[in-house]
This record gives structure tokens, sequence and C-alpha cells, in this order.
């Protein structure tokens, strides 16, 4: 079962992240405070867990074996995966997934050596084994599965818009009209779906969409479009200037990249999914939240 919440910002990730400090299980599906700090600093929020046992899994087995773990994630995509290149700091939902799951696995924060790909090369970084898994934006998409494998999804996105906040003329991708700038990445597939399915609509592109979004606080563009929790990202760093609009209307589902023959590590992340409901709200409103949007938690697959 999907749960819907509506997300009332900042407020309720502070005080479900008290409400979890509490805990102290030490179950895959139940994060708790080492230290009372955020997710991001020595210590991490969640509650590691302890004598865990994972057999048939070759990727823990390599955890085990250098007593580390290899995470690929992005970093320039605020609210999701970023890195601070001034503190060093990591930060976002992503990240925090990342973190969950190898809390859940028994290591911390100190344990976790987080490494940049590409997205053209997650694939191949799976197969040779360069890192245990891979979150960041990663789309469960048939022709990956024929490489790899995908627990989740753990969050189901598509193409959206990010508009001005004060602006009540576009409320979804029915309001963009001739007098309404598009603006996305270039050569992106969403740029290309407006070409193609609004003909008549303007468009812009930039390598970066945070220039795009700098186009769209500027007045240069009306609307910036990409995956949706991108978006909210933008949305939630800067929330008295920016808001998303309407639904997603494409579909998206990310996961988490694995080796393709470790059903067991696929196994053990969904059912840390499926029961750790409360922890991926708050992970989500510790991020994300103060978009101020409604979004489910997706079942796994």
């Amino acid at each position: 079962m999907r749960r819907t919440r509506t997300l009332a910002g900042i407020g309720i990730a502070a005080t479900a992240l008290l409400a979890l400090t509490a805990c102290n299980s030490g179950s895959p599906s139940t994060p708790g405070g080492t230290d009372g700090g955020d997710a991001g600093e020595d210590s991490t929020w969640f509650e590691v867990a302890t004598d865990v046992q994972l057999e048939g899994s070759p990727t823990f087995d390599n955890i085990k074996d250098r007593d580390q773990v290899v995470i690929g994630v992005k970093e320039d995509q605020p609210g999701l995966g970023y890195l601070d290149v001034t503190t060093g700091e990591r930060t976002g939902f992503d990240v925090d997934i990342a973190r969950w799951i190898a809390a859940s696995l028994g290591y911390d924060e100190d344990k976790i050596e987080f490494k940049p790909i590409a997205s053209a090369n997650r694939e191949q970084a799976i197969v040779n084994g360069d890192i245990d898994y891979y979150v960041g934006t990663y789309s469960i998409t048939d022709k990956r599965k024929e490489q790899i494998a995908f627990a989740g999804p753990y969050f189901i996105t598509g193409q959206g818009l990010l508009v001005a906040a004060d602006d009540d003329t576009i409320k979804s991708e029915d309001d963009l009209n001739a007098d309404t700038t598009v603006c996305s990445a270039t050569g992106s597939t969403p740029i290309q779906n407006i070409r193609e399915n609004y003909p008549d609509v303007p468009t812009k592109e930039f390598d970066l969409y945070s220039a795009c979004v700098e186009a769209l606080l500027s007045g240069e563009v009306q609307a910036v479009t990409t995956d949706q929790a991108i978006l909210i990202g933008y949305a939630a760093q800067d929330p008295d200037n920016l808001k998303v609009v309407g639904e997603p209307f494409t579909e998206e589902r990310y996961g988490v990249g694995l080796a393709k023959d470790d059903a067991a590590l696929q196994e053990f992340i969904n059912t840390m999914f499926t029961d750790g409901g409360d922890v991926w709200q708050a992970i989500f409103d510790k991020n994300l939240g103060s978009s101020g949007i409604e979004v489910s938690q997706p079942a796994v697959d």
C-alpha cells in the first residue's frame, strides 16, 4: 500500500527526527540518534545495526572483507545528492537513503566511501565492482536490468515544472504557451519532450540546471523542466522564490543499483524500504519537505 502524506515543511522533519532519536532497536528499518546530529556529520543519525547476517550476498561479503561500504552517488543536485566543496559535507535525499542502507548493514559514516559516478558510467561501475551500490536519481529500466539489478523503487517521479513562487499563471504543463519560455539542460529528454509535444512553447537550454534556475529567478524564462524530484530540491532550497506545480507528466522510478547476481542484498534493501515508512518520510521531510508538495512512498517491486 502506498502512503500519501501532505508535507508541511522542515518542522515536521524536526519532530520526526526527535522521535526517531528515541528509538534504539538496531533494526534495518529503525534509525536512531547516535549523537543527535544531522546526517552528514561524523556520526550518522541512523542507528547502526549490529551483528548483521546476510547469507548469499557477494556484495556484503566484499563489504565485510574491506570493512567499508563504497557507494556511488551524485553530487550536483541540491536536496538529492549534493557536495558542498567548501565544507566537504554531503547532503540530500538520495545521500541519506544511501546512509540508511549502510547503517542497516552495520556501517556508520566513518565506514562509508562516497564515489561520484557519472550517469553514463553507472552500470559499468556496478558490473566492475567499483561500488557496492548506487543511489542517485537512477531510473529503473528494462535495458539497465540486462546488466544490473535494482532494489526499490524508493521514489517515483517524472517530468515536472518549476516556476516562480508568485506565478499563478502556470499551474501545469497545460498552461504552457507561446508566452512561456521553458528551460532545461542542453540535449536532455525533458527539453525534447517539450519541443515534440508543445511545439508552440519557446525553449531555452543551458549546460546546467542551475543556470536554468538562475534564468527563472531573473525572469528570462518562465519555467524549468526536468525530473520533478530534482525540481523539488531547488524549490526546497529557495521556497520563498520557487515552487513546483502540477503533477509529473512522465514517470521515472528511482531504484538502488546493485550487482545483478545479488538477490540477497536486493531483498534486504526492499524489506528495509517496506518496513521503514516512517524513516523514509523523515528523510524526505529533512531534505525536501520545505517544497510543500504531496508525495507517495512507493511499494517496492
